[in-house]
């Protein structure tokens, strides 16, 4: 299949609202050339990353908008112009190639409009942008909501935090303590040819100058080292682990830091992990399992317990809870097709759900580490006040990183260019039972 076709097809789905990136791309890559696999996956990342901006100078080219029966047409479209604007692709390999695929979306009738539409803007497009560039949608590629509520609560740094959201991610590695420290991977890695460098605030992390494939890093397969961004890392000593704990991590998947929390500290008693989707929970007992690690894997509602908790305190939660990662956009841009407004206070609303379940299970003296993968302050330090505020027993403990911006509560990574994700942690301690 062509690369570019595979690409639309994929992107279509998301355009649609019937799948993500993660869930449409693979199917699609199956059926391409292994060597094309490469380009298809940047031209659906690529396109996404900057959809707002393509998705608007489309608006201007195009005399009327798509059907949404003809998403697929819509998003060959997208992936034509990615290719003429962000790509060293040549433009009548760009504009000829996009506009042959439109015999395999069984729609001969959108040759001629695909053909004109990139033609033009490849005449005109440069000009185009140009006179749109006031419009901050168009100058940052974010979507108008999320671009104004980044405005909104950063407006010293959304400028910056859009930047890095557009930005390619750095390959990140986290090193496993059982087997070797930082240092000594640093030297196997210089050994070998790679160049990295340590993590300012992970203890264990390495950023590696270029990406790699994993199956060439020194012990890989051994479990010496994991792919895990530098903020995600912080988890394993915010937590402040310690022998004969019993530990849960909520909302798991896809098990990177289960698996650092049993690096950090190999004399835990006992590691819950639970997740939604029993699925998910597959690709976790994969890390484990290279890791030669165990862990205790439930397929459950962690708001209910019941259904799941067997009356057991622990002495240390995680609960990295779902949220609208929008601190991960760099690594997963298609968050700036499927997210809308709309979604935060509903999340924020799941997030307090967990919390007040999660906490009856966390013995006295015990630590609650929330975290999420948002950049936006609805789901974070809001989310904290208002848990503080109904839960008498509950108290902040302070952060001992310094690492983001101090919050009300808790602490913010902002997205950094070659450096961490944005992120947020808040540290809880249970000093009394509650009460009824």
């Amino acid at each position: 299949m062509n690369p570019r076709l595979a690409a639309a097809r994929a992107l279509a789905a998301v355009l649609s609202g019937k799948a993500s990136l993660n869930s449409s791309l693979p199917a699609q890559l199956d059926k391409v050339d292994e060597r094309d696999r490469g380009l298809t996956q940047d031209l659906a990342f690529g396109t996404a990353r900057w959809q707002p901006r393509l998705d608007l100078l489309a608006a201007q080219l195009l005399q009327k908008p798509f059907k949404a029966a003809d998403a697929d047409v819509q998003a060959l479209l997208l992936v034509g112009l990615y290719q003429l604007f962000y790509t060293r692709i040549p433009a009548h390999a760009a504009i000829g190639e996009t506009v042959g695929c439109a015999d395999k979306l069984k729609k001969p009738w959108a040759k001629g409009l695909l053909n004109a539409v990139l033609r033009r803007a490849q005449r005109e497009g440069e000009a185009l942008l140009a006179g749109m560039e006031r419009d901050p949608v168009v100058r940052t590629a974010h979507p108008r909501w999320l671009q104004k509520a980044l405005k909104a609560f950063w407006p010293e740094q959304w400028e910056a935090i859009c930047a890095a959201n557009n930005a390619h991610p750095p390959m990140i590695l986290r090193v496993n303590r059982r087997h070797h420290s930082r240092d000594a991977y640093l030297a196997l890695l210089a050994e070998a040819g790679v160049g990295a460098s340590a993590c300012q605030y992970s203890r264990d992390g390495i950023v590696l100058a270029e990406a790699c494939d994993v199956r060439g890093l020194p012990g890989f397969a051994e479990g010496w080292v994991s792919v895990q961004d530098e903020a995600a890392q912080l988890s394993a000593d915010l937590l402040e682990l310690a022998p004969g704990q019993r530990v849960l991590d909520a909302c798991c998947a896809p098990g990177g830091k289960t698996c650092h929390l049993l690096e950090a500290e190999p004399g835990l008693a006992h590691m819950t992990a639970i997740d939604l989707e029993a699925k998910r929970l597959t690709r976790v007992r994969e890390n484990l399992d290279r890791l030669q690690l165990d862990a205790e894997l439930i397929a459950c509602d962690a708001r209910d317990t019941a259904s799941w908790w067997d009356g057991k305190p622990f002495q240390r939660i995680l609960l990295d809870a779902p949220c609208s990662a929008t601190g991960v956009i760099r690594r997963h841009p298609d968050i700036k097709l499927t997210r809308q407004a709309d979604d935060i206070p509903a999340l924020a609303a799941l997030q307090g759900e967990l919390l007040d379940a999660l906490w009856p299970t966390l013995e006295v003296g015990g630590m609650l580490l929330y975290a999420t993968c948002s950049s936006l302050p609805t789901e974070n330090t809001e989310v904290i006040e208002a848990f503080l505020a109904r839960t008498p027993g509950a108290r902040e403990l302070d952060l001992a990183t310094e690492a983001g911006l101090r919050q009300p509560h808790g602490r913010q990574l902002l997205a950094q260019e070659g450096g961490h994700d944005g992120f947020y942690y808040a540290k809880l301690i249970k000093i009394a039972a509650s009460r009824g």
